[in-house]
């Protein structure tokens, strides 16, 4: 960790962060004390914690898949139990260069993770939500891919049709009832698109799954996240688009994903 540029003891911080029950202060002052610039910049990142914001939120980036990603306010923070989806997709991405799209993408973490991780891939990245375009920007153009703002597929180019080798799809997954139970940081922080999947959680599921063997290139793969309680309606989903699905996890980063491919 680099020296911080500002006067302010780590000790004052953690014990402000600490009274506003963060569970790692010791580690989040670390980090706020290395990205504020001023004291005054820290004390306010400081204030904004302790109101509740979402850490990466208020440093401005995350860490995913060994990449410093940027986190605009207001937009979805990338889970770290989704770097299993990324490593899961980069295993199943074909020798020659690879055509992969990230939908409701967010800040644009997955599909930027996974070129990082292949060395080099034909990227495109869409969202709904107009600031989670904006923040995906800075992250998918700087990992050379484009990013579309609308509604699933319909902004991505027709030429990718039949093309796309790896279809990453990070729906949210929330059932609607159940949106109100969530952390604070995500039901208040995070735009309410990005989490609240429907009645059952599998809305968005349902309307991707259908569309995506048409632009799957044969042999090509969705690749969805969701909960371990809604695997096998998930799956069923998948499976009734007509395409053959599969469930994998890791306990570790207590992660669920669906794997389906064009057969």
């Amino acid at each position: 960790m680099s020296a911080t540029p500002v006067s302010v003891s780590f000790s004052s911080t953690v014990t402000r962060l600490r009274a506003a029950g963060c569970v790692f202060a010791e580690d989040e002052a670390e980090l706020l004390l290395s990205t504020a610039r001023t004291p005054e910049e820290l004390d306010a990142m400081i204030e904004r914690r302790v109101a509740g914001h979402p850490l990466e939120h208020v440093l401005g980036w995350a860490e995913f898949h060994g990449l410093r990603v940027a986190v605009d306010d207001g937009v979805f923070v990338p889970r770290r139990r989704t770097e299993f989806l990324v490593t899961r997709a980069a295993a199943l991405a074909p020798a020659r260069r690879p055509v992969v799209v990230d939908l409701c993408c967010g800040t644009g973490a997955l599909g930027a993770a996974l070129v990082s991780a292949l060395g080099e891939a034909e990227l495109h990245a869409a969202d709904i939500d107009p600031a989670a375009v904006r923040c995906a920007r800075r992250n998918v153009t700087a990992a050379g891919g484009r990013v579309y703002e609308g509604d699933l597929y319909d902004p991505l180019p027709a030429a990718l049709r039949g093309r796309v080798d790896i279809l990453l799809a990070n729906v949210p997954y929330v059932p609607t009832e159940e949106v109100q139970l969530l952390p604070a940081e995500a039901r208040v922080h995070e735009a309410r698109v990005a989490l609240d999947g429907g009645a059952d959680g599998l809305d968005v599921l349902r309307r991707v799954a259908a569309e995506a063997p048409g632009w799957l290139a044969p042999g090509g793969s969705l690749l969805f996240e969701t909960s371990e309680h809604q695997a096998a309606a998930a799956t069923g989903v998948a499976t009734a688009a007509g395409l053959a699905a599969r469930v994998v996890t890791c306990e570790d980063l207590y992660a669920t994903v669906v794997i389906a491919a064009r057969v």
